[in-house]
């Protein structure tokens, strides 16, 4: 048997992302800066796309710059943000201890820079509190950025609150939504961020392709010169089929929300039951309610993480063992590290993300094998005996 859950790293493009990146690309192939016929006709399709994703996030279309993806998204907006900060004296930036690496490399750059940086934590639970993110900003704060959905754990953070405080005390507030757009309901004007960024492959689109939104009025530089492309601020010519696959991956995976969500929880609940059931000493990373309906994230003592997901993909389960972008740092995750797991019990985690195409049958398979798995590692693992010699005490 095979069951994909690995979807926080990428998900399967949807039927109707393929259909619309080949309709554009076959008919639709002209660069949407040329003036003939063709080259409208790319410019006009990439205009509808703007108008519809506009229309999801409730903004204007105007406040919509197609990107490379995430990253390029959180990197244009926190330095934009800085940048415009520091021509006023204000290089404070403020962010969690748990943000993607996308954001926090970018934040590190600009310490280098001079910029002063601060990492608010997070409670054991994964959630960061509004008071601390209030307390961490003050009249030199130029930018706060916090997460929608954190990407390894699930948790979702208190993102409208943290934007009213900012927009009281007149900071500007990105939020990276690339784990959160096309599974929950995401409302700029509800949020009251000025950026958000999201990533197509996140949601059943192509690769290599995102948005950011920008409010109007809020900084924004260009990160590559070159055209004028995206109002001057994104140069390059724009990728219009992989464009409209997003879009239609977008329009899906709202339409589908409701029934999806409610088909990730039922197998969700019945995943995190399960294997507290047949695993001892393991524990769930984040909040068991205030999270993503996709994510079931444990840790599990004794184990080392990659020979767990090297047995699991043995037995035809793709997982993870946190963010896809540090899968080949042998360093624990700064995100189960920032919730308090020590480094022996972060070794061994387990990220599983379900999508709308896995079934009770996969979950029944994940319980069959995850435990069985576990076992196995744990029966060579010089950590394990230790624990249950007694030379070590458990954790878990």
């Amino acid at each position: 048997m095979f069951v994909y859950a690995d979807h926080a790293a990428t998900a399967k493009m949807r039927p109707c992302a393929m259909r619309a990146y080949e309709e554009a690309a076959q008919n639709t192939y002209g660069n949407a800066s040329s003036l003939h016929t063709l080259g409208q006709q790319a410019k006009d399709l990439l205009t509808s796309c703007r108008e519809k994703i506009a229309s999801i996030l409730n903004a204007d279309p105007r406040e919509i710059y197609f990107t490379s993806g995430g990253s390029e998204a959180d990197n244009q907006a926190i330095f934009s943000a800085a940048y415009a900060g520091a021509k006023k004296g204000k290089k404070r930036l403020v962010s969690t201890a748990i943000e993607h690496h996308a954001v926090l490399h970018a934040l590190e750059k600009l310490a280098r820079e001079g910029f002063e940086v601060v990492l608010v934590p997070v409670a054991p639970n994964g959630i960061v509190s509004v008071k601390d993110v209030e307390n961490a900003i003050d009249e030199n704060t130029a930018l706060v950025s916090v997460m929608l959905a954190n990407n390894e754990i699930g948790t979702l953070q208190p993102v409208a609150k943290i934007g009213e405080l900012c927009r009281s005390r007149g900071v500007l507030f990105h939020t990276d939504a690339v784990q959160a757009v096309g599974h929950i309901p995401v409302d700029v004007a509800e949020l009251g961020c000025d950026y958000l960024a999201l990533s197509a492959h996140k949601f059943g689109g192509p690769k290599g392709v995102g948005v950011l939104f920008a409010k109007k009025g809020a900084p924004l530089a260009s990160l590559i010169e070159g055209g004028a492309q995206e109002k001057n601020k994104r140069a390059g010519t724009e990728d219009v089929p992989a464009i409209a696959g997003m879009t239609a991956a977008l329009e899906a995976s709202v339409a589908d929300m409701p029934a999806t969500s409610a088909l990730l929880k039922r197998l969700q609940d019945k995943l995190i039951d399960g294997i507290y059931e047949r695993v001892p000493h393991c524990s769930l990373n984040g909040d068991r309610e205030n999270r993503l309906p996709s994510n079931v994230s444990f840790c599990f003592e004794g184990v080392e993480g990659e020979a767990l997901l090297l047995y699991l993909n043995d037995e035809g389960i793709c997982a993870s063992s946190g963010s896809a972008c540090t899968s080949g740092s042998l360093d624990p995750s700064h995100v189960l590290l920032a919730i308090g797991r020590v480094h022996d019990v972060a070794h061994g985690s387990l990220r599983l993300s379900l999508g709308e195409e896995n079934t009770e049958a996969d979950v029944d398979y994940l319980l069959e094998k995850i435990p069985a798995v576990v076992a196995r590692v744990r029966s060579f693992s010089p950590v394990w005996r230790d624990l249950m010699s007694g030379k070590r005490q458990f954790i878990l």
